[in-house]
């Protein structure tokens, strides 16, 4: 079944599909009968999969990931606080936490100089007007 998602196309994983699992079936080896039976019923989602190149993995990882962190948060007083840590750790973000240096200081370092710049700007148009 792997040699059928690694197929380069979608002609190649419906051979696969044909070939292999109807032998497995016909010796009657009872696994090979259990996955003969999925592929058939799911063929035309395989054969979609191998022609997108897409698979589920994202998704099972999303839901690892969401069934940790309620494992983690069985204390949780109420669900919010639970669906606000599934948001945080699910998001690409990174908030900046208090402790750490956002760079408002040297936003208002840059604030203060522009703020200096303009009145020096002001004084020397002034001087030099003669007033």
């Amino acid at each position: 079944m792997r040699a059928v998602f690694r197929a380069g196309t979608a002609v190649e994983a419906e051979a696969m599909l044909d070939g292999w699992p109807r032998g497995a079936a016909c010796r009657e080896i009872g696994p090979a009968v259990a996955v003969e039976k999925k592929a058939g019923r799911r063929r035309a989602d395989v054969v979609a999969a191998v022609a997108l190149g897409i698979g589920n993995g994202r998704a099972e990882s999303i839901n690892n990931k969401t069934k940790v962190t309620a494992r983690m948060g069985h204390g949780f007083r109420n669900a919010g606080n639970l669906v606000a840590l599934l948001m945080l750790r699910r998001s690409d973000g990174h908030p900046a936490l208090p402790w750490e240096d956002r760079g408002e200081d040297r936003r208002k370092v840059d604030e203060r100089r522009g703020r200096d710049g303009e009145r020096d700007g002001k004084r020397r148009r002034k001087v030099a007007r003669g007033s």
